[in-house]
Protein backbone atom coordinates (compact mmCIF):
# COMPACT_ATOMS: atom_id res chain seq x y z
CA UNK A 1 0.00 0.00 0.00
CA UNK A 2 0.78 3.50 -0.48
CA UNK A 3 1.68 5.84 2.08
CA UNK A 4 -1.45 7.99 0.98
CA UNK A 5 -4.17 5.13 1.32
CA UNK A 6 -2.57 4.32 4.81
CA UNK A 7 -3.19 7.76 5.42
CA UNK A 8 -6.54 7.54 4.38
CA UNK A 9 -7.12 4.35 5.99
CA UNK A 10 -6.13 5.74 9.20
CA UNK A 11 -7.86 8.69 8.87
CA UNK A 12 -10.92 6.68 8.69
CA UNK A 13 -10.03 4.71 11.55
CA UNK A 14 -9.74 7.64 13.64
CA UNK A 15 -13.13 8.62 12.62
CA UNK A 16 -14.70 5.57 13.25
CA UNK A 17 -13.00 5.73 16.60
CA UNK A 18 -14.42 9.17 17.36
CA UNK A 19 -18.34 7.83 16.07
CA UNK A 20 -17.69 5.37 18.20
CA UNK A 21 -17.24 7.24 21.46
CA UNK A 22 -19.87 9.62 20.80
CA UNK A 23 -22.43 6.88 20.89
CA UNK A 24 -20.60 5.88 24.10
CA UNK A 25 -20.92 9.16 25.35
CA UNK A 26 -24.53 9.58 24.81
CA UNK A 27 -25.33 6.17 25.95
CA UNK A 28 -23.12 6.38 29.16
CA UNK A 29 -25.06 9.69 29.94
CA UNK A 30 -28.62 7.64 29.13
CA UNK A 31 -26.82 5.17 31.40
CA UNK A 32 -26.10 7.85 33.96
CA UNK A 33 -29.62 9.00 33.99
CA UNK A 34 -29.24 11.82 33.39
CA UNK A 35 -32.37 13.34 30.99
CA UNK A 36 -31.47 17.22 29.70
CA UNK A 37 -34.50 17.65 27.73
CA UNK A 38 -35.91 17.07 31.49
CA UNK A 39 -33.44 19.46 33.41
CA UNK A 40 -33.88 21.84 30.39
CA UNK A 41 -37.27 22.09 30.94
CA UNK A 42 -37.22 22.29 34.90
CA UNK A 43 -34.86 25.61 34.44
CA UNK A 44 -37.63 26.72 31.74
CA UNK A 45 -40.22 26.06 34.19
CA UNK A 46 -37.68 27.75 37.47
CA UNK A 47 -37.55 30.89 34.81
CA UNK A 48 -40.87 31.08 34.11
CA UNK A 49 -42.14 31.48 37.75
CA UNK A 50 -39.76 34.00 38.29
CA UNK A 51 -40.90 35.90 35.43
CA UNK A 52 -44.44 35.38 36.54
CA UNK A 53 -43.59 36.64 40.08
CA UNK A 54 -41.87 39.38 38.91
CA UNK A 55 -44.48 40.34 36.63
CA UNK A 56 -46.91 40.53 39.71
CA UNK A 57 -45.01 42.34 41.68
CA UNK A 58 -44.57 45.45 39.04
CA UNK A 59 -47.73 44.93 38.82
CA UNK A 60 -49.10 45.58 42.40
CA UNK A 61 -46.54 47.77 42.82
CA UNK A 62 -47.91 49.97 39.53
CA UNK A 63 -51.26 49.44 41.23
CA UNK A 64 -49.76 50.76 44.53
CA UNK A 65 -48.40 53.88 43.02
CA UNK A 66 -51.65 54.36 41.35
CA UNK A 67 -53.16 54.78 44.87
CA UNK A 68 -50.74 56.73 46.08
CA UNK A 69 -51.18 59.58 43.88
CA UNK A 70 -54.84 59.17 43.89
CA UNK A 71 -54.63 59.75 47.91
CA UNK A 72 -51.48 62.73 47.58
CA UNK A 73 -54.08 63.95 44.62
CA UNK A 74 -57.15 64.07 46.88
CA UNK A 75 -55.54 65.21 49.92
CA UNK A 76 -53.31 68.10 48.27
CA UNK A 77 -55.21 70.76 49.98
CA UNK A 78 -55.27 69.71 53.47
CA UNK A 79 -52.96 71.54 54.64
CA UNK A 80 -54.97 74.76 53.15
CA UNK A 81 -57.98 73.59 54.82
CA UNK A 82 -56.94 73.24 58.07
CA UNK A 83 -55.75 76.92 57.87
CA UNK A 84 -58.95 78.37 57.01
CA UNK A 85 -60.59 76.51 59.33
CA UNK A 86 -59.11 79.19 61.66
CA UNK A 87 -60.70 82.10 59.73
CA UNK A 88 -64.04 80.27 59.41
CA UNK A 89 -63.95 80.00 63.23
CA UNK A 90 -63.32 83.77 63.13
CA UNK A 91 -66.22 84.29 60.93
CA UNK A 92 -68.32 81.99 63.04
CA UNK A 93 -67.54 84.27 66.31
CA UNK A 94 -68.34 87.74 64.35
CA UNK A 95 -71.81 86.03 63.29
CA UNK A 96 -72.74 85.18 66.81
CA UNK A 97 -71.89 88.76 67.99
CA UNK A 98 -73.84 90.55 65.74
CA UNK A 99 -76.89 87.90 67.19
CA UNK A 100 -75.91 88.81 70.38
CA UNK A 101 -76.39 93.00 69.97
CA UNK A 102 -79.40 94.70 71.19
CA UNK A 103 -80.17 98.58 70.76
CA UNK A 104 -78.59 99.36 74.24
CA UNK A 105 -74.67 98.00 72.27
CA UNK A 106 -75.43 98.13 69.25
CA UNK A 107 -72.48 101.14 69.02
CA UNK A 108 -70.46 98.86 70.86
CA UNK A 109 -70.71 96.15 69.22
CA UNK A 110 -70.38 97.42 65.73
CA UNK A 111 -67.24 98.49 66.71
CA UNK A 112 -65.60 95.21 68.31
CA UNK A 113 -67.21 93.91 64.63
CA UNK A 114 -65.31 96.38 63.19
CA UNK A 115 -62.33 95.26 64.99
CA UNK A 116 -62.81 91.41 64.69
CA UNK A 117 -64.01 91.79 60.88
CA UNK A 118 -60.05 93.35 60.22
CA UNK A 119 -58.08 91.32 62.39
CA UNK A 120 -59.90 88.35 60.25
CA UNK A 121 -59.37 90.07 56.85
CA UNK A 122 -55.29 90.24 58.26
CA UNK A 123 -55.05 86.52 59.18
CA UNK A 124 -56.94 85.49 55.86
CA UNK A 125 -54.34 87.21 54.01
CA UNK A 126 -51.56 85.57 55.91
CA UNK A 127 -52.96 82.05 55.74
CA UNK A 128 -52.88 83.34 51.52
CA UNK A 129 -49.27 84.03 51.60
CA UNK A 130 -48.28 81.10 53.97
CA UNK A 131 -50.14 78.95 51.31
CA UNK A 132 -48.05 80.61 48.33
CA UNK A 133 -51.09 82.68 47.68
CA UNK A 134 -50.20 86.64 46.33
CA UNK A 135 -52.16 89.48 45.45
CA UNK A 136 -51.26 90.83 42.33
CA UNK A 137 -49.54 94.45 41.86
CA UNK A 138 -51.70 96.78 40.15
CA UNK A 139 -49.90 99.55 40.50
CA UNK A 140 -48.90 101.37 36.94
CA UNK A 141 -48.88 99.54 33.52
CA UNK A 142 -50.77 97.32 31.84
CA UNK A 143 -49.68 93.80 32.27
CA UNK A 144 -51.68 91.16 30.09
CA UNK A 145 -50.24 88.39 31.46
CA UNK A 146 -51.65 89.61 34.54
CA UNK A 147 -54.45 91.86 34.21
CA UNK A 148 -57.86 92.20 32.62
CA UNK A 149 -58.97 94.88 31.43
CA UNK A 150 -62.70 95.56 31.29
CA UNK A 151 -63.13 98.90 30.65
CA UNK A 152 -61.30 102.44 29.10
CA UNK A 153 -62.03 105.24 30.98
CA UNK A 154 -60.97 108.78 30.26
CA UNK A 155 -58.86 110.22 33.30
CA UNK A 156 -56.34 113.47 33.51
CA UNK A 157 -54.35 111.72 36.33
CA UNK A 158 -53.19 108.51 34.43
CA UNK A 159 -51.13 108.19 31.00
CA UNK A 160 -52.23 105.99 28.14
CA UNK A 161 -52.21 102.08 28.98
CA UNK A 162 -52.25 102.70 32.80
CA UNK A 163 -54.58 101.14 35.34
CA UNK A 164 -56.73 103.39 36.55
CA UNK A 165 -58.81 101.25 39.28
CA UNK A 166 -58.92 97.57 40.32
CA UNK A 167 -62.26 96.31 40.11
CA UNK A 168 -61.41 93.36 41.54
CA UNK A 169 -57.90 91.90 42.82
CA UNK A 170 -55.85 89.72 41.22
CA UNK A 171 -53.86 86.25 42.72
CA UNK A 172 -50.93 84.18 42.07
CA UNK A 173 -50.11 80.86 43.18
CA UNK A 174 -46.38 80.53 43.38
CA UNK A 175 -45.41 81.99 40.14
CA UNK A 176 -48.84 80.85 38.17
CA UNK A 177 -52.02 83.41 38.03
CA UNK A 178 -54.94 82.00 40.07
CA UNK A 179 -56.70 84.80 38.90
CA UNK A 180 -56.14 87.80 36.83
CA UNK A 181 -56.75 91.73 38.53
CA UNK A 182 -59.66 93.12 37.07
CA UNK A 183 -58.80 96.55 36.02
CA UNK A 184 -59.96 99.88 34.10
CA UNK A 185 -57.38 101.35 31.85
CA UNK A 186 -56.89 104.97 30.68
CA UNK A 187 -58.14 105.21 26.76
Amino acid sequence: MSDKQDEELSDSTVEEEQIESDDQDSVSTEEDGIDFSAVAQKEVEEWKDKYLRAHADFENTKKRLAKDKSAAISYANENFAKDILAVVDSFEQALASINSANEDNSSEVLEKMKEGIHLTYEQLKKVLEKNSIKEIENNGAYDPNLHQAVMQVDSQEHESGEIVQVLQKGYTIKDRVLRPSMVSTKK
